[in-house]
């Protein structure tokens, strides 16, 4: 899936304006699909326009400039149908935390920990926030967004689980070898 096929993916529930675009594709249901940048975002929404898939129309506003709301046309619609029956490829996963775990053996064991906690806060902030999302759509008629929701605590949950199953092993990985810096000195 690419920033276009997101674009259109959101525009099928209803109208919106770029900004309102990026916040579902950051913070909404749309979140777990693409990173998707303002930088993105606007571009695809141009070419969107250009190529029929997409409407825009500028709504007054008092004492602001103007919103541009844009709308799926019957052909953008199609096209996201046709994007969606392509086979999806790999997903993509990256993570910061996985990058200070490489370096665990260079890192003081302190850092390490923290890092840990953090991981560990941030995954519990997740799987409430996919919680609180699936108790919204249960019963709603939404099937799809109910397994997507469920999928994404599994793997939450896995994740955090072998996290606390193993971080004694990370943790005692930390600072056991020195960093070239210090053995320069």
């Amino acid at each position: 899936m690419n920033v276009r096929t997101l674009c259109l993916a959101i525009l099928s529930f209803g109208d919106a304006t770029g900004y309102e675009i990026r916040k579902h594709s950051v913070e909404g249901n749309f979140s777990y699909f693409v990173d998707a940048s303002f930088g993105a975002i606007y571009p695809a929404l141009n070419r969107l326009t250009e190529d029929g898939l997409v409407t825009v129309r500028d709504e007054l506003q008092a004492g602001k400039p103007a919103r541009r709301v844009y709308s799926i046309t019957p052909e953008g619609r199609r096209a996201l149908m046709d994007a969606l029956m392509q086979e999806p490829g790999l997903d993509s996963f990256k993570s910061p935390f996985l990058l200070v775990a490489m370096f665990a053996s260079v890192l003081p064991r302190e850092h390490v920990t923290r890092a840990i906690d953090c991981r560990e806060a941030a995954l519990e902030r997740t799987l409430s926030s996919l919680s609180e999302c699936l108790g919204e759509v249960k019963g709603c008629g939404a099937g799809g967004s109910e397994w997507i929701l469920r999928y994404g605590i599994a793997v939450h949950q896995a994740s955090l689980d072998h996290l606390r199953v193993n971080r004694a092993e990370l943790e005692a990985v930390a600072g056991s070898r020195r960093v070239e810096r210090e053995a320069a000195e």
